[in-house]
């Protein structure tokens, strides 16, 4: 049962709506400051998968082949179109306001294709455990009202495509996890960890880390750390 995929979603909606009637009443200060604490969080949920890791080289690897793939492939400039789209959709006209505009590609970003939710909705799949994307809910809940006081109802909609790419990650987990090891979950784990960790760095401004970009490095991942204990150890402890 996708309990953390349903949660979210829902937190997403609830959070845009809260922002939207009650978003006036926040002080611009106030929001500076919990975008700061969510990037910690953020920070906090890497760091615990990081250090979860069994072998670092294929992970390595798997992060620099990922982000030239996703580069490459455009993953980022992609999303940065379709939310331009979705935010001129659900306003019904075109936005000549750029600042708008970017803030709802970011917000598409932080529900959609964050490391955060692609990891904990894999991992909510594999084994059951929704603590990551429950821990991301309870952040998403008040980024969406952040968001949705700039940018209205639209950012309630943002659910729908959230679910629905959600939804397709919890049920094919099921379907990789009898495939894995344990090594290779705690390696993907880890660079699950290390997106999740540039993700706070993004959301503090600290440094705008390609995280769209860098989805690919999740997949990569358990084929280089597979290869790794298979077939790379055993030559090298000969």
């Amino acid at each position: 049962m996708p309990i953390g995929v349903i949660i979210n979603g829902l937190s997403v909606a609830v959070g845009g709506f809260l922002g939207a009637k009650f978003g006036k009443n926040i002080s611009q200060d106030l929001k500076d400051k919990l975008n700061l604490i969510f990037g910690l969080c953020s920070m906090t949920i890497g760091i615990s998968s990081i250090i979860l890791m069994e072998n670092l080289p294929p992970v390595v690897l798997s992060l620099i082949l990922g982000t030239i793939a996703g580069s490459l492939l455009r993953i980022g400039s992609r999303i940065e179109r379709a939310g331009a789209g979705l935010s001129n959709l659900f306003s019904g006209r075109e936005r000549s306001d750029a600042m708008d505009n970017a803030l709802m590609v970011t917000a598409i970003v932080l529900f959609c294709a964050s490391g955060t939710g692609i990891f904990g909705t894999i991992v909510s799949g594999m084994n059951g455990d929704h603590s990551i994307l429950i821990a991301k809910s309870v952040l998403d809940l008040f980024t969406a009202m952040i968001f949705a006081c700039s940018l209205g109802l639209s950012v309630s909609a943002i659910a729908i495509p959230q679910t629905v790419i959600f939804l397709l990650l919890f049920f094919s987990a099921k379907l990789i996890y009898p495939l894995t090891t344990p090594s290779m979950i705690n390696d993907f784990k880890a660079c699950g960890g290390i997106i999740l960790l540039a993700t706070g760095f993004r959301i503090t401004k600290i440094r705008d880390f390609p995280i769209a970009d860098m989805i690919p490095s999740m997949i990569l991942v358990w084929f280089t750390s597979y290869a790794w204990t298979a077939w790379i150890m055993p030559m090298l402890i000969r």
